[in-house]
């Protein structure tokens, strides 16, 4: 048996290939196929099982190409009402592949049709557990994701008290030496206090992880509601995908109409640009949106763009054009993509570059737009004066913002504040919109 695990940093997502005796099993593979295909060729085998946990919110996942293709059996519970073939996967469910055994455990709580697989060897012992988004390393998923799931609904508060019950009669029982293999990582917004190990034991779990301690109900329930992140545009969008099986991934980002270097983009087009903040600010689209090419671009791609929406997509060269509409795919945005093009005709500079000096000697000169998540804006504050608007709700939100002085846009770091102040300078054409960017660290060390 060999276990081989695939992690996507840009989601933080981890997949996993199970090989037995020259067949390899799958769990909740990514949108791309290829490095599985190659996993099974360098190892002489055949895909022949997808197993999903549920049907993911923050990625598009390949397992319809695999049937597809390979005719691998898709194997997911009868909870999700998935509309692709599939057989039934749940509680009390197993299926053998070479010399082990796969077993299937309902653990609701992220979602109500969520499982988790038990993997057992040849001996008939208990391995490790592929946990999906039901327990994480240091967490277990937030239950807030999902309203309805097959013909189940289910609100927040009644999936955190089934999120309860899995840890006490599910996860519990189960061995300390079970290797426990999650669907998520650190950066992942599915759940809100993730390690940044890649795998760990029920056992350390046990010892390590809140949701294991002596906790009643109530307290387990107001504990994981409590601080959750942001849940993008396109998290709906990419579980209806799931239920449905999404287009094959190499037909389908072959058909996205890339543009001629420098051609015009239609007036009043959603323009997402991905350049580097230096080059967007040299010239752009007029109202176009700059979430560069950083390692969540997707991410952001997702939470500030809606799935209804169609845009154009520009970048600095041809290859990392390539690059962005691969990470559009992950979440299923290739098919909302309009035009690719590089460095398109028409870009004009933007205004004048933030002054730092000017901003400390007269602060009340400005208003602050603070673009960082709620929490992160009430637990390390930076400006008591400023107005709190996620980047994520900044688009629908911009009106918000007064216009009779400057408006002077931060987040932590700079990457997010280059998106936002790109929105609220499209939103607010007569005022004039600076970026903070990463000269804000200065002021929270000051602060801190």
């Amino acid at each position: 048996m060999n276990i081989q695990q695939f992690y996507d940093e840009g989601l933080a997502h981890a997949s996993y290939a199970i090989l037995s005796e020259g067949k390899v099993a799958l769990v909740d593979p990514g949108r791309n196929p290829q490095q599985y295909y190659d996993f099974a060729e360098a190892n002489n085998a055949k895909i022949v099982a997808v197993i999903e946990t549920h049907p993911h919110a923050d990625f598009v996942s390949s397992h319809l190409e695999f049937h597809q293709n390979e005719d691998a059996t898709i194997y997911v519970s009868k909870l999700v009402g998935a509309e692709y073939p599939h057989t039934g996967f749940d509680e009390g469910d197993s299926f053998q592949m070479g010399k082990v055994t796969f077993h299937s455990i309902h653990t609701p709580g992220h979602s109500p049709d969520s499982i988790s697989i038990l993997l057992k060897d040849e001996n008939g012992k208990d391995h490790a557990l592929f946990s999906g988004d039901t327990l994480f390393i240091g967490d277990v998923g937030r239950p807030d994701l999902r309203e309805k799931a097959g013909n189940m609904k289910a609100q927040r508060e009644e999936l955190a008290k089934m999120m309860f019950h899995t840890v006490q009669d599910k996860l519990k029982p189960l061995a300390d030496d079970v290797i426990v293999y999650p669907a998520h990582g650190a950066g992942s917004l599915c759940g809100k206090n993730l390690s940044d190990a890649r795998q760990s034991t029920i056992g350390e779990q046990r010892a390590t992880n809140w949701a294991f301690g002596d906790v009643d109900e109530q307290t387990f329930v107001s504990s994981l509601l409590e601080g959750q992140p942001h849940i993008p545009k396109y998290f709906g969008y990419d579980v209806d995908m799931n239920k449905k099986g999404a287009p094959a991934y190499q037909r389908s980002i072959s058909q996205v109409s890339i543009w001629q270097a420098g051609s015009a983009i239609p007036e009043g087009s959603l323009v997402i640009d991905s350049r580097e903040q230096d080059k967007f600010r040299a010239g752009h689209v007029p109202g176009a949106i700059n979430i560069m090419n950083g390692g969540k671009f997707e991410t952001w791609l997702g939470s500030i763009v809606g799935p209804e929406e169609k845009f154009f997509l520009v970048a600095d060269t041809e290859a990392e054009l390539e690059i962005l509409i691969f990470k559009a795919a992950k979440i299923g945005y290739e098919q909302l993509i309009k035009g690719a093009v590089v460095n398109p005709a028409g870009m004009t500079a933007t205004g004048e570059e933030f002054d730092v000096e000017a901003f400390k000697m007269n602060p009340d000169a400005y208003t602050i737009v603070d673009i960082r998540s709620a929490d992160e804006h009430k637990n390390t504050p930076i400006f008591e004066s400023s107005i709190n608007i996620p980047l994520h709700e900044l688009r629908e939100r911009a009106n918000e913002i007064p216009a009779d002085k400057p408006v002077l846009v931060h987040c932590a770091g700079g990457y997010r504040s280059a998106a936002g102040s790109s929105i609220v300078s499209g939103e607010m054409n007569n005022t004039e919109v600076l970026d903070f960017s990463e000269a804000i660290k200065d002021f929270q060390e000051a602060v801190h």
